[in-house]
């Protein structure tokens, strides 16, 4: 107990690249904060490492990622559990960070295993943070500033600062769409056609993202996309990141090989979001008949899939949006 109240356990849910980072860099605060308990449990899905050794006993033993991020210390207070349940057992406060497409699974069998009034939050990727580069991070919250506020406490530190927005689905869809316009970008970089390409991809792709996400959810704030979820992860993503790096090669290899095949090869382990998330997307659109708002969305899905080639990436522009279905021209432009 501290001052009365109980004290706040965190069990980060996830143990890649940015899964032991945000590990590493709760658990330097946790140690320092009196309101919160100095353990942080960090799930792990196991793996047998070419050494024959299990994932998580190699993570405990060296207090070290060595798979997903060798070379940095995690901190003593980072213990690894491949038993998701045992992971997440009385603590109050869970940070998700696996790819989007495993979540759903792993709430279900949270069901009924969690403590009452537990709040959880989802993590956008960031691998500066591990060496401790300036970087920045923006948390969504509905009405209740204070919680957000203790989110924001838990990960903030000199090299890492964090602000909070009252805007949940602007902040999320961000996350999930820059994912799909990376995937644009990672084209563009494939078929070297420069800079300036690429820049009217990332413009075209950031009004894309923030006319769906207003459609989607009236509620969604236009400064949430001048924030660091915004904004200035779409661009770090379109630059560097897993997506661009995979439709790269991709386009290189004129479509002719498949994400799948591009993913186990070049990424060991780690999951690509913005082919599914495209997917789920070019869904929505279908379902809503919205198809024509989006062509960069609609394509980068129909390239994914074999659909279009590669060069589809630019010749979409061609075709003029029809914008009669949204009520109001300002919610595209």
């Amino acid at each position: 107990m501290e001052n009365g109240h109980a004290k706040n356990l965190v069990a980060v849910i996830g143990s890649g690249n940015w899964g032991s980072v945000a590990s590493r860099l709760i658990a330097s605060n946790t140690a320092k904060l009196p309101s919160f308990h100095d353990e942080v449990r960090m799930w792990v899905f196991e793996e047998i490492l070419p050494t024959g050794k299990k994932l998580s006993e190699s993570i405990n033993q060296a207090n070290e990622n060595c798979k997903y991020l060798p070379g940095i210390k995690l901190g003593a207070n980072v213990i690894a559990d491949p038993d998701l349940e045992n992971a997440v057992k009385d603590a109050n406060m869970l940070v998700f960070v696996t790819p989007h497409q495993f979540v759903e699974g792993i709430c279900k069998k949270l069901v009924g295993k969690l403590r009452p009034g537990t709040e959880g939050i989802s993590l956008i990727k960031g691998m500066e943070i591990a060496v401790e580069k300036f970087s920045e991070a923006t948390i969504g919250y509905k009405k209740d500033k204070e919680v957000a506020t203790r989110w924001a406490k838990l990960f903030t530190t000199p090299y890492f600062l964090v602000s909070v927005v009252e805007d949940i689905e602007g902040v999320e869809l961000c996350g999930t769409l820059k994912n799909v316009v990376a995937i644009a970008a990672g084209l563009v970089d494939g078929l070297d056609m420069g800079n300036n390409t690429k820049a009217a991809i990332m413009r075209i792709g950031l009004r894309e993202m923030r006319a769906f996400s207003k459609l989607l959810s009236p509620s969604v704030r236009d400064n949430t996309f001048f924030e660091s979820c915004g904004v200035a992860d779409l661009i770090t993503t379109c630059l560097g990141g897993r997506n661009r790096r995979v439709a790269e090669a991709f386009a290189r290899n004129g479509g002719k090989r498949s994400f799948d095949e591009l993913e186990a090869e070049m990424l060991h382990g780690q999951k690509l979001q913005g082919v599914s998330t495209a997917k789920e997307v070019y869904e929505v659109l279908t379902y809503r008949g919205w198809q024509e708002l989006f062509p960069l969305l609609s394509t980068v899905h129909e390239i994914c899939i074999g659909q279009l080639p590669p060069t589809s990436i630019v010749e979409y522009s061609e075709h003029t949006p029809n914008l009669s279905i949204i009520n109001g021209s300002n919610a595209y432009y």
